[in-house]
This record gives C-alpha cells, structure tokens and sequence, in this order.
C-alpha cells in the first residue's frame, strides 16, 4: 500500500482489518522506511515499511492506494509513481478509494479502464483516458476502484475476491 501522510484513516483502517482477518499482511510503501505519517483524521498513524525505488512488484500479491490527501502527495515521488506502472503492468490486483486513483493517473494506467472515485477526481480520470462511473465498486479486470468511505465494504469485498481468484489461479 503507498502511503504518505494525510490518507483517509477510515479507508486504511477498514481495509487493514479486513486484509488481516482474511490472512494477508499489508507493506506500506513510501518516500522513506521508518517514516511515521498520519491520517488526515489525526486518529491512525503508521509506520511506512519501505521505501518504493527498492520494490520488486513480484514481491506483492496486490496493492491498494487509499485516498484522502496523501494520494496527491504521492503522485509527486517519482519512484513510487514507477513502482505503480510496473505494478500495473503485472495483471495482480489493483484496488483504489476515493482520491487514490489519483496515483493511477500519474502512472499513465487508467487509459481505457472503466473507473469510479470521488468526484472531484472524475475530469482528471476522463482527462487521462478513463471511461468514469458513478457506482459504489467499480471493476474492471485486475483493477477495482471505489468512492468513498461509505462504499468501504462493497470495496473491500471486491477486492478479497480478487485476491482469492488470483492465489487460486496461481500454482
């Protein structure tokens, strides 16, 4: 998960738990590891994991890009923004919320994608290629993408289906 202060603490929160219960362990990625940041709430902070210029995509089943204000500063660390193309480019789950999709227009990876978020973000997604719905869950092959918090468990339903289709796909 990219992460950088100023992410929507219920997003992070509510996904965080459902991944644990399911059995999977999130690795947030950011500008700096060891770096604390905190939700734009001020109620969650974490500490980031590791830094994104030293990620290997095939190191991680999925990857999920919260939103709140820490997206938009995201977009701005190059490394970070790479690490998400390559990301993108692998097929694995992709889940974003709100103003995450942010991040996937600056990795050039929503061109021809159908997609939901906030809709202030909705002129950029359209700007950048992107057929934009207004729907609580939107999914269009590896990538799943969301409104906002209220749509958290249709988000986060989707996006453990994905990751359970995908393990059972792999060998």
């Amino acid at each position: 998960m990219p992460i950088a202060a100023g992410f929507e603490d219920s997003e992070f929160s509510v996904l965080r738990d459902r991944l644990s219960a399911a059995g999977h362990h999130l690795v947030l990625l950011g500008a700096r590891a060891g770096e604390k940041v905190t939700g734009r709430k001020g109620s969650v902070s974490v500490v980031i994991d590791a830094a994104a210029q030293r990620l290997d995509p095939d190191d991680y089943d999925a990857m999920f890009i919260s939103g709140g204000q820490a997206a938009d500063a995201l977009r701005l660390n190059r490394a970070l923004v790479a690490f998400v193309r390559r990301f993108m480019a692998t097929g694995k789950p992709v889940a974003a919320i709100c103003y995450g999709p942010q991040l996937l227009i600056e990795a050039d990876a929503v061109s021809g994608r159908t997609v939901t978020s906030w809709p202030s973000v909705r002129t950029d997604l359209v700007n950048a290629g992107a057929d934009w719905v207004d729907a609580s869950v939107v999914q269009d092959g590896n990538l799943v993408t969301s409104r906002r918090p209220d749509d958290l468990e249709a988000f986060c339903t989707a996006l453990l289906g994905k990751l359970a289709s995908a393990s059972s796909a792999s060998p």
